[in-house]
């Protein structure tokens, strides 16, 4: 039987996005340039899925995944169904465990796993499919600058400090 993916466009203060679901959970949550680029990395990310426009299906996650960004350190209750290898999936849960309004680098990510090595990281955050939820956005270089990010350096630099915003720390914390 062939998998069935929904999918729906919304539109937040970062811009127009494109959200995804299979019967389990997310699938996709990207900010979008494109109309034809967003669905063709929809495509790849579910090449034997049949995508089905459904913005009925996905209206009350949209309105969820449009709050997210504007507080992107809230949990929506959007259950995930992320695809990739078993390492990318590992990298993925790693960042789920990043706080929000705190940063990490990739060579802390890199060290986690046992090895120095944070190209296999940097990979692995590159091919994440869905924003904030999964949140790479909090991984910066390790002097603290803010690197490239899939969705636009802008809108990494907007939603940590939103974050920052949202969850004020005390002097000494992360």
């Amino acid at each position: 039987m062939t998998e069935q993916i929904r999918y729906a466009w919304g539109a937040s203060s970062l811009g127009k996005y494109l959200a995804a679901i299979s019967s389990v959970g997310l699938v996709a949550f990207g900010f979008v340039e494109s109309d034809n680029r967003a669905m063709d990395d929809l495509q790849a990310i579910v090449p034997e899925a049949v995508l089905v426009q459904d913005e009925a299906a996905l209206s009350s996650t949209l309105v969820k995944l449009t709050a997210l960004v504007d507080k992107p350190g809230i949990d929506p209750g959007i259950p995930l169904d992320p695809r990739g290898n078993d390492y990318q999936k590992q990298v993925w849960s790693m960042l789920r465990e990043i706080p929000a309004g705190t940063t990490t680098s990739y060579g802390a990510l890199a060290a986690k796993l046992g090895t120095r090595d944070a190209r296999d990281i940097t990979g692995a955050i590159g091919s994440n499919s869905i924003a904030i939820l999964i949140p790479c956005h909090r991984v910066l270089k390790k002097d603290g600058s803010i690197s490239g990010y899939r969705w636009g350096v802008r809108r990494k630099r907007a939603l940590l400090e939103r974050e920052q915003r949202a969850e004020p720390r005390r002097p000494g914390e992360g």
